[in-house]
């Protein structure tokens, strides 16, 4: 990339152009009697450039931000570019094919990344890097599995990803997952149900997998809904690990019977029903109601204390 290059300043929405002005493309194999193979070509190259700390991001990502500065953003996008390519074979079991389109694809994201970053958030550049990344691989998956395109206009894309959770929801309530009533819940065409069922079934591996087997996250979270820009997501994402945090502290000052209904009724994805804690503990549905009622209002004053702007912007996990 040479400074001259207005890498930043185009939208940077192609691969080819991302290839193009970030200079990656790596140059004539040595050794002309052994094969030329492009992506060891590339991770050779991108191994000439080092790491940087959460110091250095924060100082490029002002003098980008602030002064427009392109040697900055070349530092940054140079800097992550094995981050790239750790994301992008992550993702390689749904893209069996070259590995590379993959990595240029997540070269355009973390463009992207470099052009939204706010350094003045303290949020450290490679973890906000990696929601770019990973939203971009994805959305390049989803347009070009086989022939079928899972989610291509607003409706499809909203329907793809609620489409499985809505019948996970169901089933968990004891409800018959059937088109009607699905459509019913998404306000959708019964037809529309059906046919993206059938995309859906046709489809060999399952987005709700987890991202790594100890991860709790899913690679279908990383899609790009157009309804959720990537800083809301990161926000709400770091709410949710704060929330977490504090309320693992909540749950050490409960003992016994206390921490059981915490951690079944409160915390659990598939809480325990009143009568099964009822029938536990031989005491009535109510009284479990009026336990938990007791543990919330204890764990509301505790997260008060923990989090100074806990009314201000956690509202809405109040009622989650």
């Amino acid at each position: 990339m040479k400074k001259k290059n207005s890498t930043l300043q185009e939208s940077g929405d192609h691969t080819g152009e991302a290839q193009h002005e970030t200079g990656f493309v790596p140059g004539d194999t040595e050794n002309p009697l052994v094969p030329y193979d492009p992506l060891q070509a590339y991770l050779g190259e991108i191994r000439r450039y080092g790491l940087i700390t959460k110091e250095e991001e924060i100082e490029l990502g002002i003098r980008y931000r602030e002064q427009n500065d392109q040697e900055a953003a070349k530092m940054l996008i140079l800097a992550n570019l094995r981050l790239v390519v750790k994301i992008a074979m992550d993702f390689h079991r749904f893209w069996m094919r070259n590995l590379m389109d993959l990595i240029q694809e997540g070269n355009v994201g973390l463009i992207q990344a470099v052009k939204k970053f706010d350094p003045h958030k303290g949020i450290k550049f490679s973890y906000y890097a990696s929601f770019w990344i990973k939203a971009y691989i994805l959305k390049f998956i989803m347009e070009n599995w086989k022939l079928v395109k899972i989610g291509t206009t607003q409706a499809q894309r909203k329907l793809f990803f609620n489409l499985a959770k809505e019948k996970e929801r169901l089933l968990s309530l004891g409800y018959n997952p059937e088109p009607k009533l699905l459509a019913e819940r998404l306000d959708v065409k019964q037809d529309d149900i059906i046919e993206m069922g059938q995309r859906l079934g046709s489809w060999e591996v399952s987005l709700d997998a987890p991202v790594k087997e100890d991860s709790k996250q899913d690679y279908g979270s990383f899609l790009p809904s157009p309804e959720i820009d990537v800083d809301k997501q990161i926000s709400v994402r770091e709410r949710q690990e704060l929330l977490k945090e504090k309320l693992e502290g909540f749950r050490e000052t409960l003992v016994g019977k206390q921490r059981d209904i915490f951690d079944n009724r409160i915390l659990a994805d598939r809480p325990l029903t009143l009568q099964e804690l009822g029938d536990k503990y031989h005491i009535s549905r109510e009284r479990i109601r009026q336990i938990q009622e007791k543990i919330l209002k204890k764990a509301k004053e505790w997260l008060m204390e923990e989090i100074p702007d806990f009314e201000e912007n956690f509202q809405d996990f109040l009622h989650e």
